[in-house]
């Protein structure tokens, strides 16, 4: 099992980056709560991580804190509840707004998490709310060093609606939700985060 990984950031288009670690290139995917922790790309950058392994795919997902980590593997044990929707889980809500959910028995919110519907939320509150207790939901995040700028994304507004089809929107579906905000001097992660969350808010 990886647990953890060091080295530079390569690239970045959510939910996929790479980092080079002594010359090999590590494929990671994370959730946007992670995405807006890293630096610019040729940066360092060190995630904690988790293997998944299946015939067809082994995928390795990063994650920024102990804290998102231990949620993430916490839902996965949901039935129903792939990796992936689990990315689109902790991109939507922050992991102490989830946990509030859960206690509170509010489903509705958590319908409102794109890919959860009533059946999945309901089975969420029942299935969480009795390991909430063994989830650290404040563990510090995992400190990123500093490194060189590098230049911007060009497009950022293209690059969140090309991210949001890789999370699991329709194209006409991403582009309204990137369209309704005001994107102007936000990065492509900033601009995923703000529309998921409005999807949440309606």
């Amino acid at each position: 099992m990886i647990g953890r990984l060091r080295g530079l950031l390569v690239w970045k288009q959510p939910p996929y980056l790479m980092i080079d670690a002594h010359g090999v290139g590590y494929e990671l995917e994370a959730s946007l709560t992670t995405f807006q922790t890293l630096p610019e790309t040729g940066a360092e950058v060190t995630l904690l991580t988790h293997l998944t392994v299946r015939e067809d795919a082994h995928t390795l997902y990063g994650f920024a804190n102990p804290a998102e980590r231990s949620l993430f593997r916490n839902l996965i044990k949901v039935t129903g509840i792939g990796p992936r929707l689990a990315l689109l889980i902790l991109s939507g809500m922050s992991a102490e707004l989830f946990s509030r959910c859960v206690r509170d028995g509010d489903a509705t919110a958590l319908t409102r998490l794109p890919g959860v519907g009533k059946k999945t939320a309901e089975r969420l509150i029942i299935e969480m709310r009795d390991r909430l207790g063994n989830l650290d939901l404040h563990s510090a995040a995992v400190r990123l060093p500093d490194g060189q700028m590098t230049a911007p994304v060009i497009h950022p507004a293209e690059d969140a609606i090309s991210a949001l089809v890789a999370l699991g929107y329709k194209l006409p579906e991403a582009s309204r939700m990137v369209q309704s905000l005001d994107t102007e001097g936000l990065t492509s992660e900033a601009i995923i985060r703000q529309a998921l969350q409005a999807t949440v808010r309606r």
